[in-house]
């Protein structure tokens, strides 16, 4: 069993955290604030400028929800303080991305053009930047709504194990297949 839940999380500067009575967590930071609601069983405290996850009992559903919400409410932390970024590169011939307001448009290479709608709370960049294929940023507070949105876009065309042409994260590793060797007597 993980035992990251007894570890403390640390509040940066200019990072503030409210509990209420509702077990309701609520951080607000410079680049904005999310709250979530910790399950009854867990109590949080804020002693100076720490975060402190508590759990009842040694049962395993209990240790299991004290790392659950002590990574949770760390995740909620540092995206309020330093916030999170996902990179995509459209990897094939024709591929393009474009970006209107919170609309992205993307070219990947079925016979029309697909729209992806944004929620407001991530910011989008799109480039294409000469020789190299076309990228796609991502950033936002809450790291689960920026990697869901990230898997979704990556769904749109999974990369494929022979060409690797696809929808990859920058930097991704793929494993590629050996095709089929000429016919040989």
């Amino acid at each position: 069993m993980s035992r990251i839940g007894k570890k403390p999380i640390d509040i940066p500067a200019g990072v503030t955290v409210d509990v209420t009575s509702h077990n309701e967590v609520t951080v607000k930071g410079p680049k904005g604030s999310l709250s979530r609601d910790v399950n009854p069983d867990i109590t949080v405290k804020v002693e100076g400028s720490q975060i402190v996850v508590d759990r009842p009992t040694e049962s395993k559903r209990h240790k299991s929800l004290h790392g659950l919400y002590r990574s949770l409410i760390n995740n909620m932390v540092i995206g309020v303080s330093e916030g999170y970024k996902k990179e995509l590169e459209l990897v094939g011939v024709g591929y393009k991305a474009s970006n209107q307001g919170q609309v992205l448009e993307l070219s990947l290479g079925y016979s029309h053009n697909i729209f992806f709608a944004l929620p407001e709370s991530i910011s989008l960049k799109t480039e294409t930047p000469k020789g190299k294929n076309p990228l796609v940023t991502l950033e936002g507070i809450d790291k689960e709504l920026v990697g869901q949105v990230a898997a979704k876009i990556k769904s749109l065309r999974k990369v494929e194990p022979y060409k690797g042409k696809g929808v990859r994260f920058v930097g991704e590793q793929i494993r590629r297949k050996a095709g089929k060797t000429a016919g040989k007597k």
